[in-house]
C-alpha cells in the first residue's frame, strides 16, 4: 500500500479526540496577520503562540513552482477567502538547482522569496517546508535528479558524501533569503519544516538533526516542525525533540501528544482530494467536509494537503512504486488533486462548503473572492508532421550494455535510443524499461512494452523478431516519466537498466543517443523532407486566439507524447487517461497565433486538437 494511500484511509472514518487543554478553544480565530513588523511564534505548553497569544493555523498549501507566476496572488486570495490565515509552500529543490551549482531563484514561478513576500502583502502567513526531500508527487521528490549521476548514492542519509554535500549547498544557498522572511524578522514565515516524512523513509533520528542544525548555522532558527503519519513515526521512532509534530491524515491527537510531549500538535496534511495516476479509473477526489468541521469545533490547527494543486508543468510530475521498484505508477501532467481550488483557480463544491464551515469559526466576515481567470476557446485545428526524430540523431555513444541516462549522459529527463544490428529474428527479452520503449526492427515499428502494469497495456518484455536475410538494425526508443518521488526506491535511473537478450543471449556492443527533449535540443530539429516513414514524429500546428484566455488543449485524438505550446513544455499526454486534456495558462498565450508542436510515440498521421474549458466535462 502506498504511503497516501494509508493516510487516505486514515481520513475516511474520522475519529477526532475530544478537545484536550492543548487545543486553541474552540471558537471564532484570532486575526493577527504579518504587517512587516517583528512577530514572535512559539512552540509552548502544547499549542502555537504568537505574541505570547494562543494561535490557530488555518492553512491551505500551494506550490509556487506549478503555478504561472502571473496568478500567484490570484491564488493566494482565493484560499485568503476561503478563509485561510496561511499558506504552505514546498520548495522544490529541482526546481532551483539544474546542476551542481547552478541555481536559479528568480525566474518565472522560481522566485518563492516573490510569493512569499504575495502572501504577506495578502495578509497570510507562510508555514515553509523547503526539504531537502518533499515528495509531493513531484519528480524525485524534490531531490535533483544530477545527484543519480553517482553509482553508489544514498538519498536521506547524513552519511552519505555526495547526498550531503549537494544538501549543505543548496541550504547555504536558499538560507540567506529565506532569513529576512521570517516572522521574527518582520516576514511572514512561522515555522520551517525539517526535511519530509522522514519516519516513512529512515530511521536515524541523527539525520533529521543535521538537516535542523545545517538551516541553524544557516541562520535560520524555526520553530522547526516535522510531518508524518503517527504509525511511521511510533516505529521509526523519528519524532525530532523540540519540533511541532504534525501528523500527515492521522486523526489520534492524544496518541501524539504522547510522543511530543509538551510541544504542539497538528494535522500537517489533511486531504480534501487525491493523486490521479495514469491508468486510474477517474480522476481522484476526497470528502474531508466532516474532518474539517471537527478540526474547527476542536479548535485544532491544520494544513490542508493541497488548497490548490495547479500543474506539473515540464517534466515536474513524479511517480510512486513498490520498494522493489515494481508497481510502477506515474503521476498525471495535472495536479488538480480534487483540490477546492481547481487546476484554472476556480473555486468548486468543496470550496463554497469549507468556506461557510471556516466562515463560521472566523472573527471577521470573510473577503469577497477574487476573479477567476477567463477561459478562452479555439477552433478545432489540426498539427502537421514537421520533423522525424530518426533525422535528428546525435552522435553515438559505444556502449557494451545498455545503461541509464543518468550514468550514461548526465541527462535527467526525456528519451534515449539504444541500437545495434542482429541477424536472423528470434525470441527478444528486454529487461529494465524505465519506463516506456518502442521497438523498431529493420526500421519498421515491431512493438511497445510499458513498465506501467495495466489492464489495456502490454507489459510484458518479450517479443518476436522475425527472420530476414542479412542484418537488421534493432532500435529501442525508451522514454521516461518521473523519478519515484517516494519510498525506498528512490535510485529509479531511467533508460534500459537491463539485458537485452535474443533467444536467450545477451546482447551487446551498442549505440547509445542522448534525447533529452529540452530548449536546445529542440531547436535544432531540421524539418521534414517529404511524409514520415514510421512512428517517432513532431508535428507542428497553429493555435489561434480573439483574445488570450487559459485554455484545455483536448488530445484525445492522440496517443502518447509530449506538448509545447510557445515553447513552453506543457507536460505529457497518454491516451491510456484518465486525464485527456492539458492546461494551458493565458500569459503563456498571445492574442492571434500560438505555435503548437506536439512529439507522439506512435503516430505517424496527424490528429486533431480540439478546445475544452474543463479538465473533465
Amino acid at each position: 500500500m502506498q504511503r497516501r494511500d494509508f493516510l487516505r484511509l486514515s481520513l475516511l472514518v474520522p475519529s477526532l479526540s475530544a478537545v484536550s487543554a492543548w487545543a486553541t478553544p474552540p471558537g471564532r480565530a484570532r486575526m493577527v496577520v504579518p504587517d512587516g513588523r517583528p512577530h514572535r511564534f512559539e512552540l509552548s505548553r502544547q499549542r502555537f503562540l504568537l505574541d505570547g497569544e494562543p494561535f490557530r493555523i488555518l492553512s491551505g498549501e500551494m506550490h509556487p513552482i506549478r503555478i504561472p507566476a502571473a496568478y500567484w496572488r490570484q491564488r493566494i486570495r482565493m484560499a485568503k477567502a476561503m478563509g485561510l490565515n496561511t499558506i504552505a509552500v514546498y520548495l522544490m529543490w529541482n526546481a532551483l538547482e539544474s546542476a551542481p551549482g547552478v541555481f536559479d531563484l528568480r525566474s518565472g514561478n522560481r522566485d518563492f522569496a516573490k510569493f512569499i513576500r504575495l502572501c504577506q502583502e495578502e495578509g497570510l502567513w507562510v508555514y515553509l517546508r523547503p526539504g531537502p526531500y518533499v515528495c509531493g508527487e513531484w519528480d524525485f521528490g524534490g531531490l535533483p535528479p544530477y545527484l543519480l549521476r553517482h553509482p553508489h548514492l544514498r538519498v536521506r542519509d547524513k552519511d552519505d558524501p555526495d547526498y550531503m554535500a549537494a544538501v549543505r549547498r543548496y541550504i547555504a544557498t536558499v538560507a540567506p533569503v529565506l532569513r529576512p522572511l521570517l516572522a521574527v524578522n518582520g516576514g511572514p514565515i512561522l515555522m520551517v519544516q525539517v526535511e519530509n516524512e522522514y519516519a516513512s523513509f529512515g530511521r536515524d533520528l541523527a539525520y533529521l538533526e543535521t538537516i535542523r542544525m545545517l538551516w541553524q548555522e544557516h541562520g535560520v532558527h524555526g520553530p522547526f516542525s516535522i510531518s508524518d503519519g503517527l504509525a511511521q513515526i511510533r516505529e521509526a521512532k523519528t519524532y525530532l525533540p523540540g519540533t511541532a509534530l504534525g501528523l500527515d491524515g492521522d486523526t489520534d491527537f492524544a496518541a501524539a501528544q504522547a510522543i511530543a510531549g509538551e510541544l504542539p500538535v497538528w494535522m500537517g496534511e489533511g486531504y480534501p482530494g487525491w493523486i490521479t495516476h495514469w491508468g486510474d479509473q477517474g480522476f481522484a477526489r476526497g470528502d474531508f467536509a466532516g474532518t474539517l468541521a471537527r478540526l474547527l469545533a476542536e479548535g485544532r490547527s491544520f494544513n490542508l494537503y493541497v488548497v490548490h494543486g495547479g500543474t506539473n508543468f515540464g517534466f515536474g510530475a513524479g511517480a510512486n512504486a513498490d520498494n522493489d521498484y515494481a508497481n510502477f505508477q506515474p503521476v498525471i501532467t495535472s495536479y488538480d488533486y480534487g483540490a477546492p481550488i481547481d487546476e484554472h483557480g476556480a473555486p468548486t463544491a468543496d470550496y463554497h462548503v469549507f468556506r461557510r464551515l471556516i466562515a463560521a469559526h472566523s472573527a471577521q466576515p470573510l473577503p469577497e473572492l477574487p476573479e477567476v481567470p477567463p477561459m478562452a476557446s479555439f477552433a478545432t485545428f489540426t498539427p502537421q508532421p514537421h520533423a522525424a526524430l530518426w533525422d535528428n540523431l546525435p552522435a553515438a555513444k559505444q556502449v557494451d550494455r545498455p545503461q541509464s541516462n543518468e550514468l550514461l549522459f548526465g541527462q535527467d529527463h526525456g528519451m534515449v535510443l539504444y541500437r545495434r544490428a542482429t541477424k536472423g529474428g528470434g525470441e527478444l527479452a528486454i529487461d529494465g524499461v524505465r519506463d516506456y520503449a518502442t521497438v523498431f526492427h529493420g526500421g519498421r515499428y515491431a512493438d511497445c512494452i510499458s513498465r506501467v502494469v495495466h489492464p489495456n497495456l502490454r507489459s510484458g518484455h518479450t517479443l518476436r523478431l522475425p527472420a530476414g536475410p542479412g542484418e537488421a538494425l534493432l532500435e529501442i526508443l525508451v522514454d521516461s516519466f518521473g523519478h519515484v518521488n517516494f519510498g525506498h526506491a528512490m535510485a529509479d535511473r531511467k533508460g534500459l537498466l537491463g539485458e537485452v537478450r535474443l533467444d536467450g543471449k545477451p546482447l551487446e556492443d551498442w549505440q547509445a543517443m542522448s534525447l533529452p527533449l529540452d530548449e536546445a535540443w529542440l531547436a535544432s530539429l531540421k524539418p521534414l523532407q517529404g511524409k514520415p516513414a514510421r512512428p517517432g514524429v513532431f508535428f507542428k500546428g497553429t493555435l489561434s486566439l480573439a483574445q488570450a484566455g487559459d485554455c484545455y488543449l483536448d488530445m484525445a485524438d492522440w496517443d502518447k507524447g509530449y506538448l509545447w505550446v510557445n515553447g513552453r513544455l506543457l507536460g505529457r499526454y497518454w491516451n491510456l487517461g484518465p486525464q485527456q486534456r492539458l492546461y494551458c495558462p493565458a500569459p503563456w498565450l498571445r492574442d492571434g497565433d500560438n505555435e503548437v508542436l506536439v512529439f507522439d510515440m506512435h503516430r505517424t498521421e496527424p490528429a486533431a486538437i480540439r478546445s475544452a474549458t474543463a479538465l473533465s466535462d
